[in-house]
């Protein structure tokens, strides 16, 4: 059970409901963290912002997953894996993929060095170094892709945060942060 309530969006009002409704339209379902999250919902609307600015950047959909897989696991927040692990496999990770994302190994060097490079982001609190810079940009990402690892970063340490704070109910199939494949 959660330690902050979750708002049941048939009761909702306000900007909470139409947040809510807004979730449904987008995903068909509403998960229990944007539930909780709707008790305020300045916290829900400022992470489906972030959110939604993301997911139309410069990154695409399967390296976004990877990206949240290895900083739930760093973060050992079980329902960022879990969530995270099903929605991979929704933009086609394997689960060998997310195993290895997990484990900060992607599909290819390039993908290796962004999970690299997006671990010592969370390793130095952002105080990366010069070497870690010029890797990742070895790897061919430029100063904008760059830039949304690090946004990607902050936005997935908000919700690994919020759901083991909050201990938010996990909703899909469960996954442990103890049980990389």
């Amino acid at each position: 059970m959660s330690r902050l309530s979750a708002i049941d969006p048939n009761v909702a009002t306000g900007k909470a409901k139409d947040l809510l409704t807004a979730v449904h339209g987008k995903l068909g379902i509403i998960p229990n963290m944007t539930k909780v999250m709707a008790n305020s919902p300045a916290v829900l609307e400022g992470y489906l912002g972030l959110s939604g600015a993301l997911s139309h950047g410069l990154l695409d959909a399967k390296t976004r997953e990877e990206l949240a897989l290895v900083t739930a696991q760093e973060n050992h927040c079980d329902y960022c894996l879990s969530a995270h692990s099903a929605i991979g496999k929704m933009v086609g990770l394997t689960p060998e993929q997310i195993g290895e994302a997990r484990n900060g190994h992607g599909q290819d060097a390039r993908i290796t060095a962004a999970l690299t490079f997006t671990r010592r982001v969370l390793e130095t609190r952002g105080e990366i170094s010069d070497e870690d810079l010029a890797a990742v940009r070895a790897a061919g990402f430029n100063d904008g892709e760059v830039a949304e690892i690090i946004a990607h970063v902050a936005l997935n340490v908000l919700t690994n945060y919020f759901n083991k704070a909050a201990q938010v109910e996990i909703d899909f199939p469960k996954v442990s942060f103890a049980k990389a494949g």
